[in-house]
């Protein structure tokens, strides 16, 4: 039975580098045989995961079959000293192990000149990297929020149906310790040679099986539950914290909360896209605000001081200016909405608002008195 290194360093199985680093440090350091009270052999068990876990190549072995492979053994994925054991492809390689940086990426916008050239490398024994099972789909939701909570940040609890890792699997699709089985279609190669006759002449073409991924093997049991391929539909949970003064339209992105990988491979992304509510009383320009205020003819005439709401549930006393154009706006600076990044350690930083622009709406009487006809009268006739 294989072990279950994860278990073992008591991470998850999409734990970051970090952690698993610190995860080992930490029951290394518990359990080692020199320390009073340590366990050797439980001492070997977390190197040995460790050693696993921290080296990539490693690691995406051990998340696909349950074990690791020793170079050239005979439990070798692709048998006994398999087409490739004992070397390391970055790429594309030569039959005789050289290094080529031939990519027919290169070509993707020239027509099929690209499966041209892929043809006339691949007679001269240059084969294709390998393939890997497809990354989990990238998501894009959106998240209605209020002024008040661009002002002050909000964090945001959100669920969403998307394909999710298999429980019953763990995501692999599979169950490693039923043992794997030689794909048929390839002979265990995880490749299949093809003939092809092209503008340069006929070739033979080595592809990556289709069947078993270019692994050359496959698992003895599938998982029943995902039908193999380590995802189901369900819900997914995440928090965000939306800071302040984010934008309407604006995406946060959210690593790998977007649709599990098939088999253990890597998750998308999940984007959100922010969408603010209108308000009932403020207009957002940028990171200044708009508000409309009534005020009596009288107040205007006499310099009078009026109360304005602000964002932040407060009122404040503003001074209408002598002589005050009614198509001109009172201007507070500081009163509007914070800029991005504009929140520190002690709160918010000073001077990293925009400015709240106070529009005068004047409230005239619908009759007017002779006595107070007389009074405008001399007012106009004094200015």
């Amino acid at each position: 039975m294989s072990k279950d290194y994860y278990h073992i360093l008591g991470v998850s199985r999409d734990a970051q580098e970090d952690d698993i680093k610190k995860a080992y440090r930490k029951l290394a350091h518990q359990h080692h045989p020199d320390k009073k009270g340590g366990d050797e052999k439980k001492f070997k068990e977390i190197n040995e995961a460790y050693q696993v876990l921290s080296n990539k190549e490693k690691r995406a072995q051990y998340d696909r079959f349950g074990r690791v492979f020793s170079a050239g053994g005979g439990d070798s994925p692709f048998g006994q000293g398999g087409p490739f054991s004992g070397r390391d492809f970055g790429g594309f390689s030569a039959g005789d192990g050289s290094a080529s940086g031939w990519d027919s990426r290169n070509f993707e916008d020239m027509g099929n000149i690209g499966d041209i050239f892929d043809a006339f490398f691949e007679g001269m024994g240059v084969r294709q990297k390998r393939k890997s099972y497809t990354r989990g789909s990238d998501l894009e939701l959106v998240q209605e929020i209020t002024l008040e909570e661009v002002f002050a940040g909000v964090h945001k609890e959100i669920k969403y149906k998307t394909l999710i890792a298999c429980q019953k699997c763990s995501g692999l699709g599979y169950f490693p310790n039923e043992g794997f089985k030689n794909c048929l279609m390839c002979g265990g190669q995880g490749e299949i040679r093809e003939s092809r006759s092209t503008i340069f002449g006929s070739f033979s073409q080595i592809r990556a099986c289709g069947q078993c991924k270019g692994v050359g093997q496959l698992p003895n049991k599938t998982c029943g539950a995902c039908s193999g391929l380590g995802r189901v539909t369900g819900e997914n949970k995440v928090g965000v914290d939306i800071v302040a003064g984010v934008h309407d339209g604006q995406l946060i992105k959210i690593p790998k909360a977007g649709e599990k990988g098939e088999r253990g491979a890597a998750a998308g992304d999940l984007y959100l896209r922010v969408k603010i509510k209108p308000h009932p009383v403020f207009k957002r320009l940028e990171d200044d605000l708009i508000v409309q205020k009534e005020v009596n003819l009288i107040d205007v005439l006499l310099d009078k001081k009026i109360k304005i709401a602000t964002i932040d549930g407060k009122e404040i006393d503003v001074e209408i200016p002598k002589g005050f154009n009614l198509k001109d706006k009172i201007i507070i600076v500081g009163g509007g909405m914070p800029r991005l990044g504009s929140y520190g350690p002690f709160g918010m930083v000073q001077g990293k608002r925009g400015r709240l622009l106070v529009e005068l709406e004047i409230k005239t009487p619908k009759k007017l008195s002779e006595k107070a006809k007389k009074l405008l009268e001399q007012l106009k006739e004094e200015s």
